[in-house]
């Protein structure tokens, strides 16, 4: 897909997604779509389920506002990406709410500390973290979801 990050073989993310791209994804294979945005957002593309049920995808809306992030709202999110039929476009207006929750599915999947899964977003090309406009308080608590869930992930493994 096109302006996309393959975040690995089951996690594609992208900004809001148009019919030609979800046409995209049958063909490179993809089987579930799942939208973070909420219907109030300007722009939410408001006959998306349709488009894609109708061509035989699956179909997800989890809306993620930043300023009601916490970890039971992500918990939510990532609970919910893996009950869905994989490889998945998640995506949301511009790619980075979908792609940083991506990247905490794969934290807490794969068991990477902070620090590997931050070295992971720059090796993507998704430095989120360095971005000055990103609040520290939202920065601290990927940092600390990654850090509660991974161990617990290793622990289970």
């Amino acid at each position: 897909m096109i302006n996309a990050i393959r975040i690995n073989e089951n996690l594609t993310t992208t900004g809001q997604v148009i019919p030609q791209q979800i046409k995209q994804a049958i063909q490179e294979g993809f089987k579930s779509v799942v939208n973070l945005r909420s219907p109030d957002e300007l722009g939410f593309f408001k006959d998306e389920q349709q488009v894609v049920e109708a061509l035989g995808l699956h179909y997800l809306n989890v809306p993620l506002k930043l300023e009601a992030l916490n970890e039971e709202l992500i918990t939510k999110i990532l609970t919910a990406l893996e009950q869905i039929p994989k490889p998945a476009v998640v995506h949301c207006a511009a790619g980075m709410r979908s792609t940083g929750i991506a990247l905490l599915s794969i934290a807490v999947e794969e068991g990477l500390t902070p620090e590997q899964t931050l070295a992971k977003a720059r090796s993507l090309g998704f430095s989120f973290v360095d971005h000055t406009n990103v609040s520290p308080r939202l920065k601290q608590l990927f940092v600390d979801y990654v850090d509660k869930h991974a161990k617990v992930a290793v622990a289970t493994h």
